[in-house]
């Protein structure tokens, strides 16, 4: 069979609450959304008889586990903050919360999405490449990542 280019994608969802320090609008106070999270990879499928991945660019168990360990598993059911909110330190909300995730950015859509990427890059650096990520915060409100507008 002919090697051809073929692109696999595997979507998440979790739950996550934040807030935007300083900012001017609703969303400066804590809230939460419903985000649902999709990586696009692309690869030649393996095609080596008897393999157990025969047919496949990446098994989609390992594009599960990859994401869910290095963002699900810390991110779903937690509250996100901005390092500089002087509700990152305080001592009552560490107390209270058992998944608080003080990060030196402002937790927006489009920050997260970017580090999500940042991490996943390294993850998927020897194998399928990492060709778009997409984070929905809403319904209707989503950021996305390519490859081919990060390229120099």
């Amino acid at each position: 069979m002919e090697s051809q280019k073929i692109r696999v994608s595997r979507k998440f969802s979790f739950e996550m609450a934040h807030a935007l320090y300083n900012y001017q609008g609703p969303c400066k106070n804590i809230h939460g959304h419903t985000y649902c999270f999709c990586v696009t990879l692309r690869g030649f499928p393996n095609h080596t008889q008897g393999c157990s991945d025969d047919g496949m660019v990446i098994d989609f168990g390992n594009i599960k586990r990859i994401v869910r360990e290095k963002i699900i598993d810390k991110f779903d059911h937690a509250l996100v903050l901005n390092h500089n909110a002087p509700l990152s330190s305080s001592k009552e909300i560490k107390d209270e919360c058992e998944k608080l995730i003080v990060l030196p950015f402002q937790p927006t859509c489009e920050n997260l999405l970017s580090y999500f990427v940042s991490l996943l890059r390294q993850e998927f650096k020897n194998g399928p490449e990492l060709i778009s990520a997409r984070l929905d915060e809403t319904t209707n409100a989503y950021a996305e990542w390519y490859l081919s507008d990060n390229q120099d």
